[in-house]
């Protein structure tokens, strides 16, 4: 059962490309965050970087890459119900999920202005009114420790709660070259407390609050390289200074380091939490729902933005200093009507208020003829985003078998920004411009909207055929560096879908999963392009122009005995970059039309194996196995050959003992069995080079878990 459409339904009832993960499957294979959904799921995929305001996920090759609060994700993450508005919230661990829906392709008509490629919903597990729980604890090699518990029960009468909790620590898997020990670690700590309580038979009141604090040890890259290679002559560009640089320092760099240098040793501090409240009332065989939520998010990093250990006359050396106080606040009513009438439909109205304010500091310090001379950038910068919405859904059943899905949301936005640096070069030295100050506002109306045909072939399975159109708002560029330049707001995001696809079950329901084909073409795409500071590497968002996503993907279950479960899923992604408009000042060659956009590669798939032998009348031994492979990914939009990570495939192993009545589970699992290294991310380095970032499983790696249930 899935809430893609706002009511619970079948999944295969459903006319959406969707892929659940389940809670279970997320706790037994060590998923604890979206940067390790996405190795589990072809569809989608996650761009990691130093702090998590660098974060974001993708899905069908299409995704939002950016540091500026006056932009949001192309990808909407919403949490029971509640719209994430900035990439940076959805990177919290995941705490006592129920399931996450991944729902592919445009979903702007119920979901909202941010969700132009897809949405990520997660949904929590919900109190029970008996009495039941656990507690958790999990070793993994190389210190990593993991604590959860939850209780779930009866509080008083017709009101049900669940607490849950979770710390984590790990000292990471990259080796601080200057001050010795491991970075690339962190230290989580999050709560999620859930009440329901029915007042009456026709009204039932939810109400949600979460924390999660952090706080991360990720270098800001690793150098794979010290020369670079051009695009698209493929000429390769020495830096002798580089590498003798490090070299003094003994490392050499390669496509497997994992030893940082860094002058500072990264530092990112995360608060993020919210409250909501949901109250759904019956009022006959319809359901009014109105969701009032209020969420924050706090973000302090310290890191080395030229990446290298200290100070020479070849090298500057640069310290970022950043804080984001951010907030949001939304309202939704909405109306669900019953269903097995001509007509069925969702209709409802929205409301998000969104507010940012940043600052950021960056001191450089240079050797120039021979005198050391100290430069700083101090910028103060924020936004506010007002989103106004009414919308619709329904379905026409023509017959029993055969509908018709037509639906269409109104959006209205404003986007306000200011921004003030003060900065004491007069002219741009080292990633530092000079003064700026400025402000500015803009509104647009739009919409998006779906239509449909969707015909039953037997109870249980079907196929569809939609046209979408999604929309994300307006934007500006608001960051550190921003110039004159970046005061013109992007224009609204639009994409137009077409799509085509059949679910269902075989073989007495032995074989069952979904195929979708589909071809998304977006105008004005929103996007990061390299441009240059001083000769130090920064970046713009501009409005890219256009890209389509086109492939096919599935997923299947097979069931061949009661004890075997296999799964296999694919994404076969053609995404790519249709017209580029270039730039005004572009550092970085423009001639990428025609090639593929970032972190979209041609093939993903994944495989799972889960055999189940019935040892005694108290344990059953449970034996798993997955294997996820991705094609070759370019990284950079500007195509750089040596941004891209060759194919690799990633093969895990578990075998848990769970006690069929006394709530005992005790799991074992290695990680990356055949030990294959790979890089989560490779981009050029501020000042020359090129750095990769680590992922946790880049070298095999065992753990332990053991869980009571009761």
């Amino acid at each position: 059962m899935v809430t893609a459409r706002f009511r619970e339904e079948s999944l295969n009832s459903v006319p959406i490309a969707v892929t659940v993960v389940s809670g279970d499957q997320v706790t037994a294979r060590n998923l604890n965050n979206l940067g390790d959904i996405a190795q589990a799921v072809p569809t989608i995929d996650f761009r990691t970087g130093a702090s998590n305001k660098d974060r974001t996920v993708f899905v069908r090759g299409v995704g939002t890459i950016t540091t500026s609060p006056g932009v949001e994700p192309s990808v909407s993450t919403v949490i029971d119900g509640v719209v994430l508005a900035r990439p940076g919230q959805s990177t919290l661990d995941l705490m006592d999920l129920e399931r996450i829906e991944v729902l592919r392709g445009p979903q702007g008509t119920l979901f909202g202005k941010n969700a132009s490629a897809g949405v990520l919903n997660i949904v929590t597990k919900s109190p029970t009114a008996d009495t039941q729980g656990y507690v958790e604890a999990a070793y993994y090699d190389n210190a990593e420790y993991r604590l959860k518990a939850s209780v779930s029960g009866k509080l008083m009468e017709n009101v049900n709660g669940l607490v849950s909790v979770i710390g984590a620590r790990y000292d990471g898997n990259v080796t601080d070259g200057l001050r010795g020990g491991k970075i690339n670690g962190y230290s989580h700590d999050g709560a999620r407390v859930k009440l329901i309580a029915t007042p009456t038979d026709n009204l039932t009141l939810t109400f949600g609050a979460d924390f999660v604090q952090g706080k991360e040890s990720t270098p800001t890259g690793v150098f794979v390289s010290t020369n670079r290679v051009a695009y698209p002559t493929g000429v390769v560009t020495a830096n002798p200074n580089l590498a003798a640089f490090l070299a003094s320092y003994g490392l050499t760099a390669s496509a497997n380091n994992k030893t940082a240098l860094a002058g500072v040793g990264s530092t990112v501090k995360d608060r993020n939490g919210g409250l909501s409240l949901e109250a759904d009332y019956k009022a006959g065989d319809y359901v009014l729902t109105s969701i009032t939520a209020y969420r924050y998010w706090k973000n302090h990093q310290l890191q080395d933005f030229d990446q290298l250990p200290t100070l020479n006359a070849n090298f500057p050396s640069a310290i970022d200093n950043g804080l984001v106080d951010f907030k949001q606040s939304s309202q939704e009513f909405r109306l669900t009507s019953p269903k097995g009438g001509f007509f069925d439909y969702v209709a409802g109205a929205y409301y998000m208020r969104a507010e940012t304010n940043e600052v950021y500091r960056r001191d450089l310090t240079r050797i120039v003829a021979g005198a050391t001379v100290a430069d700083t950038g101090t910028a103060r910068y924020g936004t506010k985003g007002t989103n106004y919405a009414v919308y619709g859904e329904g379905n026409f059943n023509f017959t029993p078998t055969f509908r018709g899905i037509l639906g269409a949301r109104a959006i209205w936005d404003q986007l306000d920004y200011y921004h003030a640096r003060v900065s004491t070069p007069l002219v741009a030295v080292t990633g530092i411009r000079p003064n700026h100050t400025s402000s500015g506002s803009t509104d647009e109306n739009s919409w998006s909207g779906r239509v449909g045909l969707q015909y039953d072939l037997k109870p249980g399975s079907m196929v569809y055929l939609t046209y979408s159109r999604g929309y994300k708002g307006p934007a500006f560029n608001t960051f550190f560096n921003m110039q004159a330049i970046d005061e013109i707001a992007l224009k609204p995001e639009t994409s137009k879908a077409l799509e085509l696809g059949v679910k269902g079950s075989l073989f007495d329901g032995k074989l069952s999963g979904g195929l979708a084909l589909y071809d998304t073409k977006f105008e004005n795409y929103q996007a990061n392009f390299s441009d240059t500071a001083g000769g130090a590497i920064v970046t713009r968002l501009v409005n890219a122009g256009k890209v389509s996503s086109k492939g096919v993907e599935g997923d299947f279950t097979a069931r061949p005995i009661d004890a075997l479960r296999i799964g296999f899923s694919f994404a076969r992604t053609d995404a790519k970059v249709d017209h580029f408009n270039c730039p005004v000042g572009a550092a970085t060659s423009c001639n990428i039309d025609g090639q593929p956009l970032p972190f979209a590669p041609k093939w993903k798939t994944h495989t799972d194996v889960q055999y189940t032998i019935h040892a005694s009348d108290a344990w059953d031994v449970q034996l798993s196995t997955d294997y996820s492979w991705k094609d070759k990914t370019q990284y950079s939009l500007g195509e750089t050959p040596d941004t891209i990570q060759p194919a690799y495939g990633i093969w895990n192993a578990d075998v848990a003992l769970v006690g069929l009545e006394n709530g005992w589970t005790i799991r074992g699992v290695v990680k990356n069995l055949t030990n294959q290294h790979y890089s989560s991310n490779i981009a050029y380095g501020s000042l020359g080079g090129v750095i990769r970032w680590v992922p946790r499983d880049n070298d095999r790696y065992w753990g332990v878990s053991v869980r009571k249930a009761f």
